[in-house]
């Protein structure tokens, strides 16, 4: 045997060590990307039931949102309504009764400076 087949036979020897000490890492790494698949195929799992979830929330939300404007349509109708009772409350008896006042407040005026004008004519004949 000569120098140059001794020293590929060491090689050889020593590339068969080193695979036999990185069969160790690759076989624990081959677990670690199995455990990787398992468990993004769990969270798939896990969350697809969630996404369904969430979407049948924002459905009834969506639906409540929808009560709540028919709710507030329905409360702005009536305030409208309200309003325009109210002006023709106000347009139908505001003004006669307006009108009633200022008679009431006229005839007191008068009534007033006729006693004033009476008492004043009965003073002067008393000097």
């Amino acid at each position: 045997m000569g120098v140059g087949e001794i020293a590929g036979l060491v090689a050889a020897i020593a590339f068969a060590v080193l695979a036999g000490f990185m069969i160790y890492p690759l076989i624990r790494l081959g677990k670690l990307f199995d455990q990787i698949a398992a468990t993004v195929k769990e969270s798939g799992d896990h969350a697809i039931p969630a996404l369904d979830e969430g979407v049948t929330t924002v459905k009834q939300v969506n639906k409540s949102l929808e009560d709540v404007n028919k709710i507030s349509a329905a409360a702005s109708t009536t305030a409208n309504n309200v309003g325009a009772l109210t002006d023709l409350y106000g347009s139908f008896l505001g003004k006669p009764v307006i009108k009633i006042a200022s008679a009431v407040y006229a005839l007191k005026s008068t009534a007033a400076s006729f006693l004033a004008e009476g008492k004043s004519a009965a003073k002067q004949e008393e000097k």
